[in-house]
């Protein structure tokens, strides 16, 4: 971790009371809206005074005890709503004067930084974390780009959510970078019956069964598993595929399953992924890219044996004991790995201990907690006596 200027002693206890946050996300998808509400839940915890900020949808996540105010923050940039959003956001944070704001993501990030005026005596300090690499394709990655290099100039904070998405900070001129490890939430093991629903609902008759979990989107690299799966058809004995997760390719990939002859089942979303991964002989990551996948981490914490694409920080989490590692997009080293795995009990058994023993020592949401904790207060010790309520944090 990149320590931030004025950042107390470890171990310092951290009082929350007088300090005022507010929190903007700026997509439901994947683990990113998890992340906010347990940060956020957890900062009023243990005193803060938090307002969350985000699209209505998004409202759901988040404690029903917290105020959360809509704000249209969409997928594409929107000139005429983003502008009016903006604003909206600029009045709100005017009202509230909260000490710190900590956008998740790189729209809301650059909402953040055009909402709050640059030189505005008392501005709240803004932090910003990047949760994904910029998307494939122009103009998409340009427009990225700009979004990243506004908050890069803007925030007094980046966070990163795995080593390459610092580096590349770093790369665009951003002065105070941290690597924050967004951790999965430690669940409780199923239940026997839990269990026995999910792999009645997978119906594999006895066959290995192969467990994907994540958003139905071209960065999980779900296209390539079905084209994986497709080679499997003419097995004896053929692994059956699933898939749990929503998204925009949900059709797209029900239809390439169906043209390769794949035995691919799509279950849609679910809330019972630890007894889907306990129904798994193998669980996969095919992902593009990701930064520590937060499925990932709750399938090593479960003893899984894993096959998994060596992209972003995935090798970092995994080390190379914990999981089978294999290229991106490459369907046949994908279908080989995984048959590999199934055709040695001692393989798989050695791969899920290496990965139980790799996740006991993975930052809890608690320690994450800790971190963001250290790092607000940070950044109002830092500032000075801008904020009258700092002295209640330094007395």
């Amino acid at each position: 971790m990149t320590a931030v200027p004025g950042q107390l002693p470890a171990g310092q206890p951290l009082p929350a009371d007088g300090l005022r946050l507010a929190f903007l996300v700026g997509t439901i998808a994947g683990g990113t809206a998890r992340h906010v509400a347990a940060l956020a839940g957890g900062c009023r915890r243990a005193g803060a005074d938090v307002t969350v900020f985000g699209p209505g949808q998004a409202r759901p996540a988040f404690d029903p005890a917290l105020p959360f105010v809509p704000v249209r923050i969409g997928g594409r940039p929107r000139p005429a709503t983003d502008a009016g959003a903006i604003l909206g956001l600029r009045r709100e944070l005017r009202r509230l004067r909260p000490d710190v704001v900590h956008a998740h993501g790189v729209r809301a990030g650059a909402f953040a930084a055009m909402a709050i005026p640059a030189r505005a005596p008392g501005r709240p300090a803004l932090a910003v974390t990047i949760h994904n690499a910029p998307p494939e394709g122009e103009p998409s990655r340009a427009v990225y780009g700009a979004l990243e290099r506004l908050c890069v100039r803007r925030a007094d904070a980046v966070l990163c959510a795995s080593a390459d998405l610092a580096a590349r900070m770093r790369d665009l001129g951003a002065a105070r970078v941290t690597q924050f490890d967004v951790p999965a939430p430690v669940a409780e093991p199923p239940s026997a019956a839990a269990v026995a629903r999910a792999a009645a609902d997978i119906g594999a008759d006895g066959r290995p069964v192969i467990v994907a979990v994540g958003r139905l989107a071209r960065q999980k690299g779900f296209d390539v598993l079905v084209a994986a799966a497709a080679r499997w058809r003419e097995l004896v004995n053929p692994p059956r595929t699933v898939i749990a997760g929503t998204g925009p390719l949900a059709a797209q990939l029900a239809e390439q399953a169906r043209q390769g002859g794949a035995d691919v089942l799509l279950l849609g979303e679910r809330d019972d992924v630890p007894a889907l991964l306990a129904v798994a002989d193998v669980f996969v990551l095919p992902s593009r890219w990701e930064a520590r996948a937060l499925v990932l981490q709750e399938a090593m914490r479960a003893g899984r044996a894993i096959v998994a694409t060596k992209s972003g920080d995935t090798p970092a989490l995994t080390g190379a004991d914990a999981a089978v590692l294999i290229p991106p997009e490459d369907d046949a080293a994908l279908a080989e790995a995984v048959l590999a795995v199934l055709a040695d009990p001692a393989l798989a058994a050695t791969l899920g201990l290496a990965a139980r023993a790799r996740a006991a020592a993975f930052p809890t949401p608690a320690d994450a907690l800790r971190q963001a904790m250290d790092i607000y207060h940070g950044l109002v010790i830092s500032r000075g006596t801008e904020h009258p309520r700092q002295h209640r944090l330094l007395d």
